[in-house]
């Protein structure tokens, strides 16, 4: 591979170059997940990638070689921060009533947040995820049995109804993710140029309270 702008300029080594790289990183990525939102894999390109990044092609292909691994590197960054909220909350040692609704929560600020991310992971799942489908069979896999085996103990423990752990969770992240991915219908049918703060507010709590009851969620003993 050639050398890009940085290498050129002679950039210094050690922890300096250290940070260059998080931070450019770190600004390509926050770019590449607009653009692959609104044009998709197949309608980007590297040259509309760099322009939105604010750097030169030449880094970015530095950085990450091709369009591919750049798009892959998105996919990989969105799916860790939405696994984090499985590891904090759906764990044996949280009430169901606080671990699921939690997780709702932390599911729903997502899509508030950062709606691009869920589009993006929508997008690559409707064209058959070519690039992910080794890890939605191993590693994503491996997540939601042990979160199943979780919500599995919960009901075993008689802190909520017996239900199907793993469909559970696909329920979970179809009415959390819509808000995201259906954002453009949702506001036509509630009238809104925009889904405001309050609005947000309770869409997400009529989702915890759908999951909770239709859980049978118990309330959590009150201590002595």
């Amino acid at each position: 591979m050639g050398k890009t702008a940085e290498s050129a300029a002679g950039a210094p080594r050690g922890p300096a170059t250290a940070s260059i790289r998080r931070t450019s990183e770190a600004q390509i990525l926050a770019a590449a997940e607009t653009v692959f939102a609104q044009s998709g894999f197949d309608g980007a390109t590297m040259t509309q990638l760099a322009a939105t990044a604010g750097l030169p092609k030449a880094n970015l292909h530095y950085y990450f070689g091709t369009k591919e691994r750049l798009y892959c590197a998105v996919l990989e960054r969105i799916l860790a921060l939405w696994l984090d909220d499985a590891v904090e909350w759906i764990v044996p040692d949280r009430h169901p009533a606080e671990g699921l609704a939690g997780y709702v929560r932390a599911k729903m600020a997502h899509s508030r947040r950062r709606p691009e991310a869920s589009r993006i992971f929508a997008g690559e799942l409707l064209r058959g995820a070519p690039h992910i489908m080794s890890y939605l069979r191993t590693d994503l896999r491996q997540r939601v049995t042990a979160m199943a085996g979780v919500i599995a103990g919960w009901s075993k423990a008689g802190l909520m109804d017996p239900v199907h752990p793993v469909h559970l969770l696909f329920a979970i992240w179809a009415m959390t993710q819509t808000y995201a991915d259906f954002d453009a219908q949702i506001r036509a049918v509630l009238d809104k140029t925009k889904i405001g703060d309050a609005e947000f507010a309770t869409a997400t709590e009529t989702v915890v309270a759908l999951v909770l009851k239709g859980c049978g969620v118990r309330a959590p003993a009150m201590e002595p």
